[in-house]
């Protein structure tokens, strides 16, 4: 016995009626608007979310009283809508009402096929959807007076009861069974997975049919004037004659749209239609403040409009049409911003590769920097090397990478790793130079020795075997992938331009190579916020006099080492503030172990020897001695400069020989000196002492008189603890959230993706920390030592200059904090840029309005408190 609510389960939608996405979904409200603008919508009757979860507990609306809002003996589609489109839904059921009765007067004023065709579709349909049959006995594709009595037959077979002929009950019986799919575990399961609360409801729309079957010009058909990729203007879209909803997009007998050589279009053979097609989806442009694409049926001729969405498209194409739409004053230039998401722009910045082209996964990893690339696979630094002096392309793989692969991931197009995380060496790297990079590809097997990559699968990848790296999905693909190019066009400049202007923290950049910071530039960084001089050694005659350094037995002899790669330091300084004239450079003293100099294979050792004319027993004891059981917290950073200070000596007169160098040439900066890893207020003392004493020195040598910035990044939590003290001898604290992180949890950055997917699975952390700052943890001690570093000095510059700086929660949690600017690889500055932005036009601008238009439109995902 069907219970029947009490409630008020159901409105027909009209203009005035109440309606709200919250309420009843996007798809009811914006059948709503479109019947506003006076579009030719079918009469359409919507359930609420409140009504959909009582028919999944049995309590069912009154079908008849539904079905009288209809003409008689309608036919009705029943489709979901929920408050995300993303978030998905039970499939929609189409020609509710057919039963003998109904077929036998269509096949009489149509035709017996076409009438058996919308019979046999419903008979699958409710089988399938509602019964819960077995898909596998409903497969009949021609629909013949046959076909047709063997599913009515099987139905009846299978269910020990005929057909239900009553359109209430077959009704009712949609209804419960699309209400129950949306509570099941599995329906459940699927959309908390695409960012949808546990507890998200559904509506669910019915609508009359437009039948695009029948005499006359009859079909149904999408239209869009949107390409979908490129964001250009044209009309495209299918009409297939004598169907019904979205067959014409996969009917090889479908007509274009729009004129079109390749064959005919709905423009030829109906152009009053197309002009009224083309009049709807202006006036949806208008009146919506959208592009939409209208799904459309001609019912003897008449145009009925059945629904109307947002164009699917790439993000190069929304920032095409956000731009457009306010230049052409339909929204405004702080509405454009906002309708952009922020990590959505790494797809404009790098090749990315094509989303409609097929895919043969390879190996699945952790995406670490975004965008596509394809070459020849090798397995080593000197391969890439070799195959960048050949002009080819080439992807490099390693099972993790260190300092010394430096110049071969220069080389590479894509780098691939078996070990890592999102900081690892390889991901931070990749980053900065904009190669698209997978790690953590783990269930592969590397050989190094045999130069091969054995799948999970069996399969084995050679050395020269051709690949791609999607670093935006963190796929390894088989071959050469079709790519999109970057699309750095005047569409994303002027978006760019007016983030710029709504935007209150600083955006800088993590830059260390004239090269990187070309693209920091390029990308309107306001300075550099990190310069890691370490990556400056690696080179090969740096490396070599690097290692003569390590390897000298007294301080004059270390000097007379460091003193060769004075000039070398100095010009790349000088280059440096060249690029970023008059804007802020902050550069970072030596910072890692020394053991990352050094070789650690006998064969490596025995090399190093002959470079350097040693015995291998002095460089095997040499590297012993240096050899730490953790480095990361040994022998580096500001305790290095301390112990060895001609280093930082050698750093700060490049630095200010720089200065004078740049400022003569017109290109005035006033530098950052930045002390790393410092856990004690001593520390900065004697640091402080060196390098004011070499200022003083360059300027009495040079006549020239300058200005500079000493400050220290704080990347241990007694610095932090500590920075009330530490602040009174520092211009600015700029936090390194990388160590910070791995210190504060004890974990290591470069094995942690070992486990973290896990921890993370199973609740033990929210996100990955190296990927998403603890805002709890590591988070308070930042605003620890923001709050007592500006209680100590109130002038001090506080910024973030970890991985974390481009992430758009970190910088919600630093603007919220009064940091003055955060720091991030180059490629990564557009996405700072427009996150801040978001972040201050939303305390700006009405909130509500913005987070109702993002679900309806973008399907934007909550919020995580």
């Amino acid at each position: 016995m069907q219970k029947h609510s009490d409630f008020k389960d159901f409105v027909e939608i009209t203009p005035t009626a109440k309606l709200a996405v919250e309420s009843h979904g996007g798809r009811a409200k914006c059948l709503q608007r479109l019947i506003r603008i006076d579009l030719p919508v079918p009469r359409t009757v919507a359930l609420s979310f409140d009504a959909v979860h009582r028919m999944a507990d049995g309590h069912l609306p009154d079908t008849k009283a539904i079905l009288a809002r209809f003409d008689a003996d309608p036919l009705l589609s029943v489709r979901p809508s929920s408050e995300d489109p993303d978030w998905g839904g039970p499939g929609a059921v189409l020609n509710i009402g057919m039963n003998d009765a109904r077929h036998a007067a269509l096949a009489e004023r149509i035709d017996r096929a076409r009438a058996n065709a919308l019979y046999l579709r419903f008979v699958q349909g409710y089988a399938i959807n509602v019964a819960r049959l077995d898909p596998d006995m409903f497969v009949a594709t021609e629909a013949t007076d046959t076909a047709l009595r063997e599913a009515l037959d099987t139905y009846e077979m299978e269910t020990e009861e005929p057909f239900p002929q009553d359109p209430a009950v077959q009704l009712a019986e949609v209804l419960r069974s699309m209400a129950r799919a949306w509570q099941g575990t599995s329906a459940r399961l699927l959309r908390q997975a695409r960012g949808a609360p546990a507890d998200a409801g559904l509506g669910l729309v019915v609508q009359e049919m437009a039948l695009g079957i029948g005499p006359g010009e009859s079909g149904a058909g999408v239209i869009r004037c949107l390409d979908p990729i490129t964001g250009a203007r044209q009309v495209t879209g299918r009409y297939l004659r004598q169907s019904l909803f979205r067959d014409a997009l996969h009917a090889q007998e479908s007509l274009y749209l729009a004129e079109d050589p390749r064959g005919p279009s709905l423009q030829q053979v109906a152009p009053a239609v197309f002009d009224e097609l083309d009049a709807a989806l202006r006036l949806c442009r208008q009146k919506l403040r959208e592009e939409m694409e209208i799904e459309f049926a001609l019912c003897e001729g008449a145009l009925k409009v059945i629904d109307a969405v947002r164009v699917p498209r790439s993000t190069r194409a929304n920032v095409r049409v956000v731009v457009a739409l306010a230049e052409d004053s339909v929204i405004s230039r702080e509405e454009a911003v906002l309708r952009i998401h922020p990590m959505a722009l790494g797809e404009l910045l790098h090749q990315q590769v094509d989303p409609t082209a097929p895919r043969d996964v390879l190996v699945r990893g952790i995406a670490a920097s975004p965008g596509g690339a394809s070459g020849k696979l090798v397995f080593s630094a000197e391969a890439a090397q070799a195959a960048e002096a050949q002009g080819e392309h080439c992807i490099l793989m390693r099972r993790e990478t260190a300092p010394e692969d430096i110049r071969g991931m220069h080389a590479a197009s894509g780098i691939l790793t078996e070990r890592g995380g999102m900081t690892s060496h390889a991901a931070v790297i990749a980053r900065g130079l904009g190669v698209p990079c997978i790690v953590g590809a783990s269930g592969v097997r590397l050989s190094a020795r045999h130069r091969t990559l054995t799948l999970r699968d069996g399969r084995v990848l050679r050395e020269g075997d051709l690949v791609t790296v999607d670093g935006s999905t963190g796929d390894l693909l088989a071959g050469a992938a079709p790519l999109l190019e970057p699309a750095l066009d005047e569409a994303f400049q002027t978006l760019m331009t007016w983030a710029d202007e709504a935007r209150d923290i600083g955006v800088r950049a993590n830059a260390d190579t004239p090269a990187d910071a070309r693209t920091a530039r390029m990308f309107m960084a306001e300075g550099i916020g990190l310069c890691r001089t370490e990556h400056m050694f690696f080179d090969g005659a740096r490396m070599t006099v690097m290692r003569e350094m390590i390897f000298a037995d007294s301080a004059e002899d270390r000097r007379e080492a460091v003193d060769r790669l004075l000039p070398m330091q100095r010009e790349d300084f000088a280059a440096l503030f060249e690029i970023m004239a008059n804007q802020p450079v902050c550069i970072r003293l030596f910072d890692p172990p020394l053991h990352e100099f050094l070789p650690t294979g006998r064969e490596g050792m025995r090399q190093m020897a002959e470079a350097l004319d040693l015995p291998l027993s002095d460089v095997v004891r040499r590297v012993e001695q240096l050899t730490e059981f953790n480095p990361m917290l040994g022998l580096r950073g500001v305790r290095l400069g301390v112990t060895w200070p001609e280093i930082y000596e050698m750093q700060a007169r490049a630095i200010f020989e720089a200065t004078v160098i740049a400022s003569r040439r017109g290109a005035p900066v006033v530098p950052e000196v930045m002390i790393p890893l410092v856990s004690a207020k001593r520390e900065v003392e004697l640091i402080q002492t060196r390098v004011d004493a070499v200022a003083a020195a360059v300027r009495n040598e040079t006549g020239a008189n300058f200005d500079y910035r000493l400050g220290v990044m704080v990347e241990t939590p007694r610095a932090a603890l500590r920075a009330g003290e530490i602040a009174h001898h520092a211009a600015f604290l700029s936090f390194g959230t990388n160590d910070l992180t791995q210190m504060t949890y004890g974990l290591s950055r470069d094995d942690a993706g070992r486990f973290m997917g896990t921890y993370v699975q199973q609740g033990v952390y929210p996100e990955d920390p190296f990927h998403s700052l603890d805002q709890d943890g590591v988070g308070e001690l930042l605003m620890i030592g923001a709050e007592r570093g500006r209680e100590a000095s109130p002038d001090i510059t506080i910024s973030l200059c970890g991985e974390h700086g481009g992430d758009p929660e970190t910088i919600a949690f630093c603007r919220s904090a009064g940091f003055d600017y955060v720091s991030c690889s180059p490629f990564r500055v557009p996405t700072a840029r427009l996150a801040a932005a978001h972040l201050a036009l939303a305390e700006r601008t009405d909130r509500t309005r913005y987070l109702n238009w993002r679900r309806f439109f973008m399907g934007g995902k909550r919020t995580r408190r």
